[in-house]
């Protein structure tokens, strides 16, 4: 369960920040965690953008990549986010190819928000169960690529393919697959390290 895994997030211009933002603040967390417990097993987590250049996200955060497409050749874990970026990068082929080549060989292929559009067009979505942004179900469901595509759930695994909803279900996510790869406790101590215990600000306006 605590094998060292070789963990890349794809990022573009456009990206949604928390897409990946959170889901690496909660893999990075993890390694952070094993070294509270006296272990030295980390997890290489890295942010890859098409070119190996800096991309700007759909707010306007700058951010630099780790490495390009061109560096790598595999990984353990997959992680696409989404954001407006996608709607352009659907059509990039060269990105297309790179995903289909890599996911063919992970561990887990995963996606948050509209990123699950990627995978789709792509190929490791094609006739799968997933899910995406509320507000992206309907054009998500036209595209016809997916078996089904569930809403009003935080994430939906099918096979080693996992998606999750819009923006900050991607944490949701992660923390199951931490618990997946590095075992259910390890996970619940690296929530616990990121004070991750959702309390929606309205609840008290009732």
């Amino acid at each position: 369960m605590t094998a060292n895994r070789n963990i890349g997030i794809l990022i573009f211009d456009g990206v949604e920040e928390l897409d990946f933002v959170g889901p690496y603040e909660v893999f990075t967390m993890s390694n952070e965690t094993y070294g509270r417990e006296g272990r030295e097993r980390p997890d290489t987590v890295t942010l890859i953008s098409e070119t190996g250049g800096p991309v700007t996200g759909a707010k306007g955060m700058a951010v630099e990549a780790h490495a390009g497409i061109a560096d790598i050749e595999k990984l353990d874990l997959l992680l696409v986010p989404g954001g407006q970026g996608t709607r352009r990068e659907v059509e990039n082929e060269k990105l297309l190819a790179w995903i289909a080549k890599v996911a063919d060989t992970c561990e887990w292929v995963t996606s948050v928000c509209t990123g699950s559009m990627l995978l789709c067009a792509a190929g490791p979505g094609k006739g799968k169960r997933v899910t995406t942004h509320w507000a992206f179900v309907p054009a998500l469901r036209e595209r016809g690529e997916a078996s089904d595509v569930l809403e009003d759930v935080r994430y939906v695994r099918d096979g080693n393919l996992v998606t999750s909803a819009g923006v900050s279900a991607g944490i949701d996510m992660a923390l199951w697959l931490t618990g997946q790869m590095q075992g259910e406790d390890h996970a619940r101590r690296t929530q616990r390290f990121m004070q991750y215990d959702p309390a929606p600000p309205y609840a008290a306006a009732v």
